[in-house]
């Protein structure tokens, strides 16, 4: 397989999959009846504004429809009926924060007959970060800044943030009162488990305070003072914890997973088989460090190498994997798995990969991912960069950016985790 074609097979399956995860197909089927009342729309999310204006195109004209969703900068789409605010992620910031004050007192304003549709994808936990009282937002920003680069799993994240916030943790459905609620769910989350997607604003929390405190001492995280005062005297009692399951709060919510990983590796598989490469999907959860998960990859491929596998033959996965930095490199967990991988296969021939985030921002950059090919690590040496040196400081951005192998697509409005391809020329 040529180098170039290679290269397009690998960047036409990753837009198969984020078709598979467009909002504007997923929402519609799962829109409820207009209620007696109206209908409020809140949510947030990288996806929120894509989500709602689907949601807009396909409800009724003549029933009432109103809202506010928050998303990420430069992730905004014209709606009519439904106000788009954009905040900061994967930190928060005021924008976020006022949105969510607002959202709490419109969902204070229903009455029984009315219907809150919650519109929910990842990035959320941060999008509509309104702090506790007396936990400002700069501390809030500086342990969920320190749990990220902890390595910290996404659920131990918003395990914190379910405790630290005021929509998180079923708290936005307890605040609708008697009206019904009916939440869409985008999920970015290994498991799908509604509780860790955006901190589950219309989830029951199975976790406590004290299950907050253990996770930063676990990661020895140094918050700031008045967050250990807040969690300590949560866990003693001080403090109403989030709902828990069967809490009668919840009675009336339902929570709906429109849209996850799985159906963006279905996708991107039905796409290759089209193009007559058989297709594996390796695993739809991975969960480990990047750089573990491209050792594991590449001794997949070299069992199925002397197996003399039919080719071309794609290896597909999803999941979230992990980078535990110090935030001194550029790069995101999906560059730093190529990377690894790239070190590991060692110019292995016609071997080519792709990994990117389905959101199109891999970490703090602004790049989805990158590609590697047999090549990569030959062409890192030539350029007087040493390939070890860059993976153990976490530089993945600054190898494939001198490379020009960045894959840069925008944001793509949608948010189902992450997207890995390793194709078998």
């Amino acid at each position: 397989m040529q180098p170039h074609h290679a290269r397009e097979l690998l960047i036409a399956s990753f837009h198969a999959a984020l078709a598979g995860a467009d909002p504007q197909r997923l929402v519609p089927p799962f829109l409820p009846i207009p209620p007696e009342g109206r209908t409020l729309v809140l949510g947030g999310g990288k996806a929120a504004a894509s989500m709602a204006y689907a949601v807009e195109a396909h409800w009724p004209d003549s029933a009432p429809l109103q809202g506010l969703v928050v998303t990420r900068y430069q992730h905004s789409l014209p709606t009519r009926r439904i106000e788009v605010i954009e905040a900061s992620h994967p930190l928060p910031d005021g924008r976020g924060a006022e949105a969510a004050q607002r959202m709490l007192a419109q969902a204070a304003s229903l009455a029984a007959d009315d219907l809150l549709l919650a519109l929910i994808s990842g990035g959320g936990s941060s999008l509509m970060a309104l702090p506790v009282a007396g936990v400002s937002l700069k501390a809030l920003r500086g342990v969920t800044r320190a749990l990220v680069n902890s390595g910290a799993t996404i659920q131990d994240i918003n395990t914190v943030r379910k405790h630290l916030t005021l929509l998180a943790g079923g708290q936005l459905a307890r605040a609708a009162g008697a009206a019904r609620v009916h939440a869409l769910i985008l999920s970015d989350v290994v498991g799908d488990d509604p509780t860790h997607i955006a901190s589950g604003p219309c989830c029951a929390d199975p976790s406590t305070f004290a299950d907050a405190l253990a996770i930063l001492d676990r990661f020895r995280i140094e918050a700031d003072p008045a967050i250990l005062t807040y969690l300590q005297r949560g866990a003693a009692g001080e403090y109403a914890d989030t709902p828990k399951p069967g809490d009668s709060c919840l009675l009336r919510t339902v929570n709906h997973v429109i849209g996850n990983a799985s159906q963006m590796l279905r996708a991107a598989a039905n796409y290759f088989q089209a193009q007559g490469v058989k297709v594996i999907i390796v695993s739809e959860a991975e969960t480990q460090s990047s750089q573990q998960v491209a050792q594991a990859h590449a001794n997949l491929l070299r069992q199925i190498l002397a197996d003399n596998t039919a080719r071309p033959l794609a290896l597909l996965s999803g999941g979230e994997t992990t980078v535990a930095t110090d935030g001194s490199g550029r790069g995101g967990r999906n560059a730093e798995y190529l990377l690894a991988l790239a070190i590991e296969l060692r110019g292995m021939d016609s071997v080519y990969a792709l990994a990117a985030d389905s959101d199109g921002i891999d970490g703090t950059e602004n790049n989805a991912g990158a590609l590697i090919g047999p090549d990569t690590l030959s062409r890192v040496q030539a350029l007087g960069l040493n390939p070890e040196k860059l993976l153990q400081s976490h530089d993945s951005y600054t190898c494939f950016f001198a490379l020009n192998d960045l894959l840069v697509t925008g944001p793509t409005l949608t948010n189902v985790n992450d997207y890995r391809v390793i194709l078998i020329g």
